[in-house]
């Protein structure tokens, strides 16, 4: 079991949070069942840190004020929207004799044939997870390897996942992980033969000239003949 150490302090709950965020420190909470609820503080460097490697699914182990002891996940960390800086941390607290549950990643794996030889893209459907376990049996993650897919049609399932039989996955077993999708055929544009265009357009300018000149001969009559008629009154 991979267990890490952080220093961490009991926090006075008469501070207010943004004063202790500008001291460079972060507000946690320690809770779970059977245990009474802890305000605390840290290091805004110390837990990033250790964060970065333990994640959510590696125990840690508070030191509090360099004495007691906690077991616990980092079970919610609250990012700033905005600039992604930890804002806050519930800690929950974790009993070595009993299951837990929590999410694992999945870390994949070397090259898929269907995306190297037949130029397809892989999908990932799953980036973890959820498993249940005792807390010695945890691990960091799950290895998926992604060289058996080999067509289009191969996929990855949840009931592929190689973990030990420690662990239980609580997915739908029948769960895509990852499959391979061939590419996109482009649609052709059509092909308009040479001059089809132009003789189009010749037979429209063409067809407006006359409909001009016809319509120019009979306003021509129409004045004509009002004026025959003018002759012909006495």
């Amino acid at each position: 079991m991979d267990t890490i150490e952080l220093e961490v302090q009991s926090r006075n709950k008469g501070v207010k949070v943004a004063d202790l965020r500008a001291k460079n420190l972060i507000p946690a909470e320690y809770y779970g069942r059977g245990v009474e609820n802890r305000s605390l503080q840290m290091d805004y460097q110390s837990f990033r840190r250790v964060f970065r490697t333990a994640g959510g699914n590696t125990i840690i182990t508070l030191k509090v004020d360099g004495k007691d002891e906690l077991n616990v996940l980092a079970h919610e960390v609250q990012l700033d929207p905005i600039t992604d800086s930890i804002r806050h941390v519930d800690f929950s607290n974790v009993r070595m004799g009993e299951a837990i549950q929590t999410k694992t990643p999945l870390e994949f794996t070397g090259v898929a044939p269907a995306v190297k030889e037949l130029s397809g893209t892989l999908m990932t459907n799953l980036t973890e997870v959820e498993i249940k376990c005792l807390p010695r049996d945890l691990i960091r993650n799950i290895e998926v390897s992604i060289e058996g897919l080999a067509e289009f049609n191969d996929y990855i399932r949840v009931k592929d996942l190689i973990v030990p039989d420690t662990i239980e996955i609580l997915n739908d077993l029948e769960e895509v992980v990852a499959n391979v999708i061939a590419p996109r055929e482009e649609e052709e544009e059509p092909v308009v033969a040479e001059g089809e265009e132009g003789v189009e357009g010749e037979e429209g300018v063409e067809g407006e000239e006359g409909a001009e000149g016809e319509g120019e001969g009979a306003e021509g009559e129409k004045k004509a003949e009002g004026e025959g008629g003018g002759e012909k009154k006495e």
